[in-house]
């Protein structure tokens, strides 16, 4: 190994036979070290960020629904929120397919707010949109607005049976959350 020195302006220069630096060496262990120093401050800051186990556990819900029958509706809840589940008789499929869209404030369909072969079952959140309410309509009994589906009794909006906002100060439909069916008879929800 030979090494060759060189001066220039009152520096002395070493470099090794394949034209490395010993300079070149302790810029790249600063460098490294300065990472490595970094990440530890970093990263004990970015994961005390990160969901505690209690906030997982509730981040999914699963929900038996063999036993609604068309017509009926259940509550759940979900992420410390009502969620309503409604199977939808075939009338009531029939009239939220009819509806017309151009009427509606948020204007969407029944195949948009439910899954692929499942149009008869519609999951919603059961917080009206206006002021975070929860509406009325899921529960035997329950008075269900104008349009057969739910209506809030805090300031009168009136959904349909695709839970979309008809009437009222809502400004948007029941929000449908991301959910999907692990089998026939069970959905999961978040």
């Amino acid at each position: 190994m030979a090494d060759t020195t060189a001066t220039a302006s009152n520096e002395t220069v070493t470099t090794t036979e394949d034209g490395i630096r010993r300079r070149d060496f302790l810029d790249v262990a600063a460098i490294g070290a300065a990472g490595v120093g970094g990440l530890a401050v970093v990263y004990p800051l970015v994961s005390q960020m990160a969901p505690s186990k209690d906030v997982l556990a509730a981040s999914t819900t699963e929900v038996d629904v063999s036993a609604i029958q068309p017509g009926q509706a259940i509550k759940a809840v979900f992420r410390k929120q009502p969620l309503f589940v409604r199977r939808l008789t075939p009338a009531e499929v029939a009239e939220a397919n009819s509806a017309p869209l151009s009427a509606m404030r948020d204007p969407q369909t029944l195949e948009e707010r439910t899954k692929e072969g499942h149009n008869d079952m519609l999951v919603t959140m059961g917080v009206c949109t206006h002021l975070g309410c929860v509406p009325l309509g899921a529960a035997e009994g329950e008075v269900k607005g104008e349009f057969g589906g739910y209506f809030c009794p805090c300031h009168g909006s009136h959904y349909d049976t695709a839970g979309r906002i008809r009437k009222g100060p809502a400004p948007t439909n029941l929000e449908v959350p991301e959910y999907e069916f692990t089998s026939d008879t069970v959905i999961q929800v978040g």
